[in-house]
């Protein structure tokens, strides 16, 4: 259970009917008690665990983190990259807004062939279409309105036959 003490997190475990344990938690130090506590703990560290309600392979994790030297690898981490795999670069990026400056006649279809080609980098289609459309370089296409007609201009003369 989590409580807050001015401004602090200070959770607080039940390991039993008279055990109650208060941790003051900071990101770093939260790992680190923790693992003192399942040390000292008279119960085996897989009980201790459940009841602390903390996976067994977090807590190793930790204790190999510890371990090794550095308290500040228990820090908390950002759990994203910083880059994404499949993302296209900047310079890349950059050089298809150029490309579609230049020949603002070409579809991102074409643009994305032509690119291709010219640069020998692949760029999807869609890449290309969402890059342009961040740029507001996309138009809209030129559409031909054809209006409907009271009664088809063919007309069939017969049955299963199609128009």
């Amino acid at each position: 259970m989590d409580r807050w003490l001015g401004g602090v997190k200070v959770l607080v475990f039940s390991l039993g009917p008279f055990w109650d344990i208060a941790i003051v938690a900071t990101s770093l130090a939260l790992g680190a008690e923790i693992i003192r506590l399942v040390e000292e703990s008279h119960l085996p560290a897989k009980k201790t665990l459940e009841k602390l309600g903390i996976p067994r392979s977090t807590f190793y994790r930790w204790l190999d983190r510890l371990h090794s030297g550095n308290p500040e690898a228990l820090a908390d981490r950002p759990s994203r990259s910083d880059r994404i795999w499949n993302r296209v670069p900047e310079p890349i990026r950059e050089a298809v807004v150029d490309m579609a400056l230049e020949l603002p006649e070409l579809s991102p279809r074409e643009l994305a062939v032509r690119f291709t080609d010219e640069k020998r980098y692949f760029v999807s289609e869609s890449s290309v279409y969402r890059l342009l459309k961040a740029h507001d370089l996309i138009t809209s296409p030129a559409y031909i309105v054809i209006k409907a007609a009271n009664e088809f201009k063919d007309k069939t003369t017969g049955p299963n036959q199609l128009w």
